[in-house]
């Protein structure tokens, strides 16, 4: 399976400031050999237009992605602020985070909605990097796979064998180690991914659950990296706060790539 590494920018950067970002992370990517991995950044939704069409003009589709870091529950309608999936579609971006962490806990996404913006991004041809984990109690507690159970049971209930196995990303987060310093061990990382891949085997059988990609999404960084990604289940990762830095972002690239 091909390993993915996708940058998460978050409410990071202006529009001037992500473009020398771009095109740092542009010139590194042009020096190296082709790379075995799979390599998305998700920028902040005003910038997707203009960096789509820069990669177009400048022939590097092939070497990057776009994603946009949530969508819209519903379709083409009456809801101000809101972007569609098919939206995002048509701006050139392929896939679209669902369910990260911070939408979850700082705007209320419930595992209803997390459920209805993964049907409609589905449904326009997006790859969803469907995010799951736990916070520190329910860790504590020894609660982490019930909780990952839980929202990977309702995010993915209207889908089909098919769909998963052709549009669905799965990012684990430990919630616990997002922009805490904090990191899940490599055997850690590597036990949620493997509880991850048995739970879409048993709900959509062996064949899917070895071609969805599984990446871990907690403060993974060019030190790390490496450690993590040896991990048999662990496919690559989605990464925050050194997806902002074009030479840590690159360095990561090279630790999946070396795996």
């Amino acid at each position: 399976m091909r390993k993915i590494v996708a940058g998460n920018w978050k409410s990071q950067k202006l529009m001037d400031e992500g473009q020398q970002l771009m095109n740092a992370l542009l010139e590194g990517l042009s020096k190296r050999t082709p790379s075995d991995t799979r390599v998305i950044i998700a920028p902040p939704a005003p910038f997707i237009g203009a960096y789509a069409i820069q990669l177009q003009k400048e022939g590097h589709q092939a070497n990057l992605e776009l994603a946009a870091q949530q969508c819209s529950a519903h379709d083409f309608g009456a809801h101000t602020g809101e972007f569609t999936a098919s939206m995002i579609q048509s701006a050139g971006a392929t896939s679209v985070i669902i369910g990260h962490s911070e939408r979850r806990d700082r705007f209320g996404e419930t595992d209803e909605v997390v459920r209805a913006k993964l049907n409609q991004a589905v449904a326009h041809g997006l790859t969803c990097i469907l995010c799951c984990g736990e916070q520190l109690d329910k860790r504590q507690a020894g609660m982490e796979k019930e909780v990952v159970e839980g929202q990977l049971n309702s995010a993915l209930s209207d889908v089909t064998d098919e769909q998963v196995k052709k549009q669905i990303v799965i990012a684990y987060e430990p919630v616990w180690a997002i922009g805490t310093g904090e990191t899940a061990t490599a055997r850690q990382a590597q036990d949620m991914h493997a509880y991850i891949r048995s739970f879409i085997s048993e709900r959509f059988g062996s064949e899917v659950a070895e071609q969805v990609p599984i990446l871990y999404g907690g403060s993974c960084k060019p030190g790390n990296a490496a450690d993590i990604f040896a991990e048999l289940d662990v496919d690559g990762g989605l990464i925050g706060g050194a997806a902002l830095h074009a030479d840590d972002f690159l360095a990561i690239i090279d630790a999946s790539d070396a795996s």
